[in-house]
């Protein structure tokens, strides 16, 4: 995977992307397959911002119906994306989730035609080899785990969720725009006579569109073109341990069931099944402008991580093996939340927890460019992916 950088001052094309993220990626495969010419826009190395790591989690699982629809989509391009690089982009082992959510949620998915299996303990062990079984107090399990409360603990398997192999993904769509990729920061856009002009240190574009999907540089690059995007900036970490066994079954896990202590866990395993990346909920507070006061919390939180799997999760080594930061661009109306914005021929998307409806997300921006119209459902009035 290469990145170019353009040898003249002028780049034209249809439609400037801003951003090689997973998202940007995504909008650049369906503007080509609509006709569209594109040319990417992007500083650092493609998929290695907020795309960056491993794995991700796919679920279908949402607090929001429309999220639930939209999942239910975009696993089929899932599925379509994987024929055409060649490889399971998302792994046949399920999505667990644990805790009170768990019966609204699984009623949802239902409604939705979503394949979801209730788990009681034994069935859950089962599918999930590497947790703890209750009467297992080792590795400081005894401090945090009450073996009763497995049994109380509402649990589901969404069938047709799993780890997303984010890297051939990113991959195998990087390389699609490698010869039309400006490997530089851009600097401003601005609407001009015939479209967008994009300005970066050492090229002038010109284009009939732009979108902006550049993650925390976002909310910046569409003020300056008179929208506003009211992102909220924070940080994460997600920290990897190696898997004792990789011949086991590896769901993902989102866990909110505070069982073992804590709250808000998810995580995902490798392509190669030696790695689990696991996450807590919380992040660290940004300023607007990136600034962070506290780096050091990033550093609890990744503890926090290690103690969760010395509680929970055996069948991990709880010596952290890898990690990632990635920025936290989440809207005012929930941690799932996303939407469009458009001013004349710019569109602007930013959004939380986005990899699992990437496709979607991509088809939907390159449907906004060609018909100069936002859905209703991404307008930021119609707050999708509301938490209420």
């Amino acid at each position: 995977m290469s990145v170019s950088t353009a040898v003249s001052s002028d780049v034209t094309s249809d439609v400037a992307v801003i951003g090689a993220g997973i998202i940007g990626l995504s909008a650049a495969h369906h503007l080509a397959r609509q006709g569209f010419t594109v040319t990417v826009y992007e500083s650092g190395r493609p998929g290695y911002g907020q795309s960056a790591g491993e794995s991700r989690i796919f679920r279908h699982a949402h607090d929001d119906p429309r999220l639930v629809a939209l999942a239910v989509r975009a696993r089929e391009q899932w599925r379509e994306w994987s024929d055409e690089v060649g490889t399971p982009l998302i792994s046949a082992d399920g999505a667990v989730a644990l805790g009170p959510a768990v019966p609204e949620r699984s009623t949802i998915l239902q409604q939705q035609g979503v394949a979801v299996e209730k788990l009681d303990p034994s069935a859950l062990r089962d599918v999930l080899p590497i947790l703890r079984e209750p009467d297992d107090t080792g590795c400081g399990g005894s401090a945090m785990f009450d073996g009763s409360a497995m049994f109380d603990t509402a649990a589901m398997l969404d069938v047709d969720g799993g780890s997303i192999d984010t890297r051939s993904a990113i991959t195998w769509l990087a390389d699609r725009f490698a010869d039309v990729t400006v490997g530089e920061q851009v600097i401003a856009l601005h609407h001009s006579e015939n479209g967008v002009t994009v300005r970066t240190p050492t090229t002038v574009g010109n284009h009939g569109a732009a979108v902006i999907c550049a993650g925390r540089g976002t909310a910046a690059l569409a003020r300056g073109v008179g929208l506003s995007v009211p992102v909220q900036l924070g940080a994460h970490v997600r920290v990897s341990f190696a898997v004792r066994d990789t011949g086991i079954r590896m769901p993902t896990v989102q866990d909110g069931s505070g069982v073992f202590g804590a709250r808000g866990v998810y995580a995902a395993v490798y392509p190669d099944r030696s790695g689990y990346g696991l996450g807590m909920a919380g992040s660290v507070d940004a300023h607007d402008d990136g600034a962070i006061d506290d780096g050091a919390g990033l550093a609890d939180l990744a503890g926090a991580a290690a103690e969760y799997v010395a509680a929970a999760l055996p069948g991990l080594d709880p010596t952290p093996r890898d990690v990632v930061h990635c920025w936290v661009t989440s809207l005012p109306w929930g941690d799932d939340g996303m939407a469009i914005w458009r001013s004349g021929p710019i569109v602007a998307f930013a959004g939380h927890n986005l990899f699992k409806h990437a496709p979607l997300i991509g088809q939907t921006l390159a449907d906004t460019v060609r018909s100069g119209q936002v859905p209703a459902a991404f307008a930021p009035e119609a707050r999708l992916g509301a938490a209420d």
